[in-house]
């Protein structure tokens, strides 16, 4: 799917460093809440392994269209819920990753200067970026070749794999793209110092009417998508080397990581996200609101492939454009209230998992697809293939995270 998760996005790659006590009290929420983002991207690429309706093809690595990508395994046994769970995720996930990964990046500028935020941002984005792709990419991947291919080697994985045209990085595209847009925040620092301040302005009456700054997110996240979904449709990647991007998406999440920038540069303690504010107050609409936003997504998914011969693409792309940044915001905003409102009591077991999150996004994409790789042949059902898997996965991601956060150098970056 800024700093990334009180590891991943607040702590590792754009935390605070601030001692008052108001603050930390209310980090604790937003920090669980980017362990619990987390948690949701492993559980996703978990499930896609029973995804239904994906076709079972023993086809060479090289083929197009490359369907391993998403689906580096595909067991036999599927499940309709899944398809739910991640449609659902897809909807709001990574843009939720953006908002929280900005909402420091502002007082990182001001308190640490330019030279010295990108310097961080290198050694908590880049170094880990290229770990990712080299070791892990290659690692996860592996498996989709030998279930695909009558000779498993890693020899014969190694000439396919290197004759791609294009490397593929799996979750990790989110770690670049989170730089540059760290970039781009850092030379707007330079460029226009007042520009936090001004963008903050946008979220000042956030606190006591967090409606208006939902509608301004929403709007600005449509303006900025449907333009590029007509003609690109949702599931065009842009591929350059290893580095990926969801083309029609790119600007809306960019359109979530500033106005991150701008909560976080108003005072995260006294606006959108204070404890005692509107939204952490009105938490049940928000969550009932979030499940509403999420019908017309069902629909449009039970209903587009027949419509889409029915109209012509710009109507179709008009139609249906709007409600992934519709649900996306309602899913946001729900989920924030919820966390601000009930996540602020301490917990060694989440802290730990906080603490980890970020590495553990750096290295499940692995476990993900050799777990999945070794149940293919049990038979049990698909719900009970993922609980195993899904619990596999997050204990050895989690473990592993630990153990390599014991080596100084590591730790300072993850």
């Amino acid at each position: 799917m800024g700093d990334s998760a009180n590891a991943m996005l607040a702590r590792s790659l754009s935390a605070p460093e601030s001692g008052r006590a108001s603050r930390a009290r209310h980090n604790v929420a937003l920090g669980y809440l980017r362990t619990f983002a987390v948690i949701l991207v492993l559980a996703h690429h978990t499930s896609l392994a029973y995804f239904p309706k994906v076709p079972l093809k023993r086809t060479s690595l090289l083929v197009q269209p490359r369907i391993w990508k998403a689906f580096p395994i595909l067991d036999s046994h599927r499940w309709t819920g899944f398809a739910i769970l991640a449609v659902f995720n897809d909807m709001f996930f990574m843009s939720l990753l953006f908002f929280l990964s900005g909402l420091f990046v502002w007082n990182s500028l001001e308190r640490k200067g330019t030279r010295t935020f990108m310097r961080d941002r290198m050694l908590r984005l880049a170094l880990p970026f290229i770990f990712a792709v080299v070791i892990i990419a290659p690692l996860a991947y592996y498996p989709a070749y030998a279930i695909r291919n009558d000779d498993p080697s890693v020899a014969g994985f190694l000439r396919q794999w290197l004759s791609l045209g294009e490397w593929p990085s799996g979750p990790a595209w989110f770690i670049w793209v989170l730089l540059v847009f760290d970039c781009v925040a850092a030379a707007l620092f330079v460029t226009l110092p007042k520009f936090g301040e001004q963008l903050g302005k946008l979220s000042s009456n956030a606190n006591r009417h967090p409606a208006r700054f939902f509608l301004l997110l929403l709007g600005m996240s449509a303006l900025v998508y449907v333009p590029m979904v007509i003609p690109l449709g949702p599931d065009y990647w842009t591929v350059i080397g290893p580095f990926h991007f969801q083309t029609s998406r790119i600007f809306h999440y960019a359109a979530y990581f500033f106005m991150g920038v701008g909560v976080g540069a108003y005072g995260v303690e006294r606006g959108l996200l204070a404890p005692d504010g509107m939204l952490a107050r009105h938490w049940l609409r928000w969550t009932i609101a979030m499940a509403l936003a999420f019908v017309p997504v069902l629909a449009w998914v039970i209903g587009a492939a027949s419509l889409s011969r029915m109209v012509p693409p710009i109507v179709f792309g008009l139609i249906g454009g709007p409600v992934l940044p519709l649900s996306c915001a309602a899913s946001c905003f729900g989920f924030l209230a919820l966390f601000v409102r009930f996540a602020n009591r301490r917990s060694r077991a989440l802290d730990s998992l906080s603490d980890n999150e970020y590495g553990m996004y750096l290295i499940h994409y692995a476990f993900v697809s050799w777990l999945g790789y070794a149940m293919l042949t049990a038979p049990l059902p698909a719900v009970a293939k993922f609980a195993l898997v899904f619990a596999g996965v997050v204990a050895l991601s989690w473990s592993t995270s630990a153990a390599l956060r014991r080596i100084p150098g590591v730790a300072r970056a993850v």
